[in-house]
């Protein structure tokens, strides 16, 4: 019975208070997976405008399967983590290839970048499935509703949490009910200061109960991110830019364009610093020194027309560095 006045009283809540997002709009498969691979490790915010111009170039998968690397780069620039455009493409070719989406979890499993979780989420809200998907929020929630009192990074808490999330599923509604628990981890059960006098699951609330919504869940630290500091060149002649392309082989950003350091071009002369800035991937911050340099193309370096940056796959940090010299990019 705690199952299902818990279920009446989320999926009322949510009704009232649920954020209009684009992608709780369809039913399309495609939409659908193509939003949850973008909002991995990235706020909805930053997703919002990548997902409406995405899906105007590329509204079904046979029109992004058959699409060049550059621009299925060029159209992910900026929400980093690249393999995910990667694999999204391999799952659009495979969708391609079979004539339509696999309509349960573990056909939608076999799909390239396919996880339990993204599997989960594609099959209850395109195809009404009965799987919790069960991201970074609704742990949190579950956490917090069962007070699992370990580590969340530990195997078999993991397992217990998965099961407890399943558990709590409503089978007849589960896409609503699973979007319900993201919402209520994204607005009301925060990972500090969780709002319980808003909460409309409070009462079933074991945390709540105990006195230990503060302290739950509990996550080992994770390691200090490492630092590296790099020098990047703007180097310009006649309307172009000196960049270099990332090897093919390279386990960061292969494919895209960067502005050489010195190590690029041992021959280029420093004129002056223009700037600095940090820039954050995964575990390693980079502290970025951005210097107008004089040079000739050689090597792995080419030049390219400011007029067409726009539509280069460009790292983020070339575009931070580019940005400080005072190009303008028209997207």
């Amino acid at each position: 019975m705690m199952n299902a006045a818990f279920r009446r009283a989320l999926l009322a809540w949510y009704h009232r208070h649920k954020r209009d997002l684009p992608w709780r709009r369809t039913r399309d498969p495609w939409r659908i997976h193509v939003s949850e691979i973008m909002l991995q490790q990235t706020r909805v915010a930053a997703v919002l405008p990548y997902y409406e111009r995405f899906l105007a170039r590329y509204p079904a998968p046979a029109a992004f399967a058959s699409a060049p690397e550059n621009d299925v780069l060029a159209a992910w620039a900026g929400l980093g983590y690249y393999s995910r455009a990667r694999n999204l493409q391999k799952a659009a070719r495979q969708v391609t290839e079979a004539g339509a989406y696999p309509r349960d979890y573990d056909g939608l499993r076999e799909l390239a970048g396919v996880g339990p979780y993204t599997a989960a989420a594609i099959a209850s809200f395109a195809f009404d499935k009965p799987h919790a998907a069960v991201d970074g929020n609704v742990l949190r929630v579950v956490s917090r509703v069962v007070a699992e009192k370990g580590d969340l990074r530990a195997g078999p808490v993991r397992a217990r949490l998965d099961d407890a999330a399943q558990s709590l599923l409503d089978p007849r509604r589960p896409g609503d009910f699973n979007q319900a628990m993201m919402e209520l981890g994204a607005t009301v059960c925060l990972p500090r200061s969780p709002q319980c006098t808003r909460c409309p699951v409070a009462s079933h609330c074991e945390a709540r109960a105990l006195g230990l919504e503060n302290e739950l869940p509990v996550k080992a630290a994770k390691p200090r991110p490492g630092e590296i500091v790099r020098s990047l060149l703007v180097i310009r002649r006649n309307g172009s830019v000196l960049l270099r392309r990332v090897e093919s082989y390279s386990r960061r950003l292969a494919g895209f364009w960067e502005l050489p350091g010195p190590e690029h071009l041992p021959a280029a002369r420093a004129i002056r610093s223009i700037g600095d800035f940090s820039h954050t991937i995964v575990n390693t911050n980079h502290r970025c020194r951005v210097l107008l340099a004089s040079a000739r193309a050689g090597g792995v370096c080419e030049w390219t027309p400011l007029s067409a940056l726009a539509a280069l796959p460009l790292s983020t940090m070339a575009r931070k560095a580019l940005t400080l010299a005072g190009v303008a990019f028209d997207r």
